[in-house]
């Protein structure tokens, strides 16, 4: 039997609890296993397409904002909604599910947003015991529904009563945030520079994010070939750091 809906409030949007719940899941110590994965990063610079801060650039304000802005901000934004406390809105979050897996034309990239989405909720479930978390996976179960690491980050922030900006603020961060991280491991590219480079990047964040809460459902999307031929050749490298 599926679970009541909501069976406890979770904390309001005042509360400290929510900023401290946001900054444990954005921090690489939280077992998502996202650290694992460089996002197609590691098969560019197999490709010679990044080699160097100035391409890494180009690859961070042409393609990964730009995708997080069409995309991964517009699925957060839209399942945030649909998860609303008290009344969640179970169709439209399967639907979104199964919608992020589309998205990733990449086998490797659908896999990291199901591992990495799977495990976010069974940690947001395991962690904060919340009727809303349960639910949610006894549903995805149910349903077959794909796992998504946006659709995952919104249920949790909606457990921790966060905001949707901040909810979002928390996407945009740990998508930067891991890719600059994997970066300083694959190429000369140091922490300064890196910083520097994750600085710039989240100085983007509310345009951003105030553009991709007005993509409608029918308009999410990103694509780009450079990226997705980059990682399947990825999967079949004969030496390799990061998982996708």
């Amino acid at each position: 039997m599926l679970l009541s809906s909501m069976n406890s409030d979770p904390a309001t949007s005042t509360d400290a609890r929510w900023l401290v719940g946001l900054l444990q899941a954005g921090d690489s110590y939280y077992p998502t296993g996202a650290y694992a994965h460089s996002f197609g990063l590691e098969g560019l610079v197999q490709a010679g397409m990044v080699k160097d801060r100035a391409t890494l650039r180009e690859f961070i304000f042409l393609s990964v904002l730009p995708a997080l802005r069409q995309a991964e901000l517009p699925l957060a934004a839209h399942a945030y909604a649909a998860l609303e406390p008290g009344a969640p809105d179970w169709a439209k979050v399967g639907e979104l599910c199964v919608l992020s897996h589309a998205l990733k034309s990449a086998k490797e990239a659908r896999s990291a947003t199901e591992n990495i989405g799977r495990q976010r909720g069974e940690l947001t479930a395991a962690l904060h015991g919340h009727p809303l978390a349960k639910e949610y996976l006894q549903r995805a179960a149910v349903g077959g529904w794909p796992f998504s690491s946006a659709i995952s980050a919104a249920l949790e922030g909606r457990v921790l009563g966060a905001p949707r900006e901040a909810v979002l603020a928390g996407v945009m961060y740990s998508a930067l945030g891991g890719l600059l991280a994997a970066s300083m491991k694959i190429m000369r590219i140091g922490q300064n520079a890196s910083q520097s480079l994750l600085t710039e990047a989240l100085s983007k964040a509310p345009e951003v994010i105030a553009a991709a809460v007005n993509v409608p459902v029918e308009e999410i999307g990103w694509f780009n070939p450079w990226l997705d031929i980059a990682a399947a050749r990825h999967e079949t490298a004969d030496g390799r750091m990061f998982i996708s």
